[in-house]
């Protein structure tokens, strides 16, 4: 099986800059979003550092000799450990950043990366906020990724909630990010890949704007390249109300 990927991000309708980034890291396979939050471009600053940071990490640990600078958990896969490890080196660089420099203090990112096995018939997403990875498989959709949020951590504990509770609690509200504090949690979700899924990794400038039912019907009629490229039209022909970044993978034959 190969995969081969389109990603494009765009500053929206009502947003002065664009504080997504993503990567595209073909030789290693690793795909990555990353949507910051600080203002006065701190987040631009943060998701940039991220991006880099993680896409840095797999380039010096691509030897078999590289030391990691966190511990290495047995009881996941050298690719899980990879991710994981690429993903804390970026959340401590940007707390260090924010410690030290006043005009970026406070600044983070949400992260979310998808990492395919060298057969390419593994893939392991990890995640830090709301940045959302989605598969559509056979003309399904599914998402991989559960959003850190304030909603959501209270459905955790209070899962019978009515609606009208929900309804109460402020939108948006993220939970856990990176840069936050000099450590971070970062949820791994693994999959069996097969040919013919559609992986789309977005910030929630995308799925905040297009509904799982249109991200659905793109990826079935649509190559990456082209796909990505409509789901950030629908986002902003619907109010384009933040930055939309998106990164699609596609497994195939």
């Amino acid at each position: 099986m190969n995969v081969i990927a389109a990603g494009l991000s765009d500053v929206g309708l009502q947003r002065e800059h664009n504080e997504d980034s993503y990567c595209i890291l073909t030789e290693f396979d690793l795909f990555v979003v990353a949507d910051g939050m600080g203002g006065h471009k701190a987040g631009d600053v943060a998701s940039k550092m991220a991006t880099h940071a993680i896409a840095s990490f797999f380039q010096a640990t691509a030897g078999e000799d590289a030391t990691w600078p966190f511990h290495f958990d047995t009881h996941l896969s050298v690719e899980e450990n990879r991710l994981i490890t690429g993903i804390k080196v970026a959340n401590k660089q940007i707390f260090e950043a924010s410690s030290r420099d006043r005009t970026v203090a406070g600044m983070g990112t949400t992260i979310v990366g998808a990492l395919f096995s060298k057969d390419h018939t593994r893939v392991y997403v990890a995640h830090v906020g709301d940045s959302r990875c989605y598969r559509v498989r056979a003309g399904q959709i599914t998402q991989l990724t559960r959003d850190h949020s304030l909603v959501n951590d209270y459905l955790l504990v209070m899962p019978d909630m009515t609606k009208e509770q929900r309804d109460e609690l402020p939108k948006n509200v993220i939970t856990r990010a990176l840069g936050m504090q000099d450590s971070v949690v970062v949820d791994l979700v693994p999959e069996h890949a097969e040919i013919g899924d559609r992986y789309v990794l977005c910030s929630d400038g995308l799925s905040g704007m297009v509904t799982d039912e249109q991200i659905c019907s793109v990826m079935t009629t649509h190559a990456p390249e082209d796909g990505a490229r409509e789901l950030v039209r629908l986002a902003n022909a619907n109010g384009g109300e933040d930055n939309v970044t998106v990164v699609v993978v596609a497994v195939e034959a």
